[in-house]
């Protein structure tokens, strides 16, 4: 799961994603039965034949590649180049028509990364952090004065919080929060800003912010930390303060790929699409995040095949196609997946019925979150599209069947769904938890450590194969399992 610096859609107030994160979790209230399809048998058998021992076997394959290139399966990097090839040949021999889709990504590599206080007695320099694929500044820096961006619920995302002509040649301080570094980083430069500082919204480091791209990079932009942005902040209130920002950042294009696979059998204009991501961030090797996704992936696709899905015969394949897709660069903005989307044809689209995603199922101090399709928690972005609803009264149903304690999760953009239901394509899936921090209720619900992270090893070296929790691994391959088998053969819950 990308970090929330990456985040592309809007997303509410910083307080009131606070209060979400504290607020005791809820059980959802029971749905009609016309959301619930009748268990069929494909569903049935899939659920007991897909199990977290037959999928650790991924995980372990993921860890070892790992551990053979540098640590990380990143995208562009070989440790990624060899989990693809290890999904793609897997399926192959399952009998899937499987492909790779390449597109490019860059890498970034910074060569300093410099603020310094011009204005005082002497030069005062700040701990910086450049944004990836952040604008260079001129050999030996930008130096100006700067100008305050108002700080408000939004602070620094629209054009009423820059005054007019305040900006022009200057360079904009904004605070953290609320929208993203590319909104900042643009109403900053429509302003007249000739670089951006966002200072943090707490802690004690500096913002370390991303574009997407390079060419999401329109002036030099980067971040420090919540002490000295608000001490620059109180200074120039009071008068002007120059300072000197020296960028030096080098983008270098490499590729890499996503991994597609259908079944051969199914109906083509009734596409039930599965995926995962499969790139780490380069600082471990996301087992967890997102190798559990990848990994419960495969495992109900080979098990599926052994079902029939791929052979010839009456009763053999499933009514409808499904195709798995393995996502890359998700962890550099859900690259992989707005690749796929933006290459379909308006009627390719058409024919997918739904997207299911699987992202970090396997947390060590997880809690069972399904995204919230219905928008009944009333928390964020609001339903899906058509269809969603449906999607989460099917995963909650067996949640429920199953006696595992579960509750929603925005949709939020931090997965692969994002470009989905950008596109109107009803979406739905569950994860165990990131960054953020597990309640008390949640602890009672759900077992763990209440005031720790989900996954403390989050984007971290520790995302290893000792850290991650096979119960709620097992549980959430049982909710791909059930979901596959049920819309492989009856999409009648979805209108369809």
């Amino acid at each position: 799961m990308r970090a929330i610096r990456h985040r592309r859609r809007s997303i509410p107030a910083l307080a009131a994603l606070a209060a979400a994160a504290v607020a005791a979790p809820v059980l959802l209230a029971a749905t009609p039965a016309a959301a619930h399809p009748r268990e069929g048998r494909l569903a049935r058998e899939l659920v007991e034949e897909v199990t977290a021992r037959g999928a650790y076997r991924h995980l372990a394959k993921f860890q070892k590649i790992a551990d053979a290139n540098g640590g990380n399966r990143a995208a562009g990097t070989p440790g990624h180049a060899a989990s693809a090839a290890y999904v793609h040949d897997t399926l192959k021999k399952a009998g899937y028509e499987v492909s790779y889709q390449d597109f490019d990504i860059y890498d970034a590599h910074t060569k300093t990364e410099k603020t310094t206080v011009l204005s005082g007695a002497e030069p005062r320099e700040l701990a910086t952090a450049a944004f990836t694929f952040t604008q260079s500044t001129p050999a030996g820096g930008l130096t100006a004065p700067l100008a305050l961006a108002r700080v408000d619920e939004s602070p620094g995302c629209t054009a009423d919080d820059y005054a007019a002509g305040a900006f022009t040649g200057k360079i904009a301080l904004v605070k953290r929060g609320t929208c993203t570094f590319v909104e900042k980083q643009r109403a900053a430069a429509e302003a007249g800003a000739l670089g951006v500082i966002v200072y943090n919204h707490s802690g004690t480091t500096p913002v370390r912010g991303s574009f997407s791209s390079p060419a999401e990079g329109i002036i030099p932009s980067a971040g420090i930390t919540l002490a000295d942005g608000e001490a620059l902040a109180a200074a120039a209130a009071k008068g002007e303060v120059s300072v000197r920002l020296e960028l030096d950042q080098e983008h270098l294009k490499k590729t890499t790929r996503n991994v597609i696979a259908e079944t051969r059998g199914g109906r083509a204009d009734r596409v039930v699409a599965v995926g995962s991501h499969l790139d780490s961030v380069p600082e471990g090797p996301g087992i967890n995040d997102n190798g559990s996704g990848s990994a419960g992936l495969l495992e109900v696709a080979l098990k599926l095949a052994d079902e029939g899905a791929n052979k010839k015969g009456k009763g053999k394949q499933t009514a409808n196609k499904v195709r798995f897709a393995w996502w890359s660069a998700e962890e550099l903005g859900l690259l992989g997946s707005e690749h796929y989307v933006a290459q379909l044809s308006e009627q390719q689209k058409k024919n997918i019925a739904l997207y299911l995603n699987f992202d970090m199922i396997a947390s060590p101090n997880p809690a069972q979150f399904v995204y919230d399709g219905d928008d009944s928690d009333k928390v964020g972005e609001g339903a899906g599209p058509a269809g969603s609803a449906q999607i989460e009264a099917l995963i909650n149903g067996f949640l429920d069947k199953k006696a595992k304690p579960h509750e929603g999760s925005d949709f939020d953009g931090r997965s692969d769904y994002g470009p989905f239901i950008a596109n109107g394509i009803p979406a739905g899936g569950t994860f165990t938890g990131a960054e953020g921090i597990k309640t008390p209720d949640q602890a009672k619900r759900y077992g763990g450590t209440a005031g720790a992270p989900y996954d403390p090893n989050y984007h971290g070296a520790g995302d290893t194969l000792k850290n991650i929790d096979l119960k709620a691994f097992d549980t959430n391959l049982d909710v791909i399992a059930h979901a596959v088998g049920t819309y492989a053969q009856d999409l009648s819950s979805l209108g369809k």
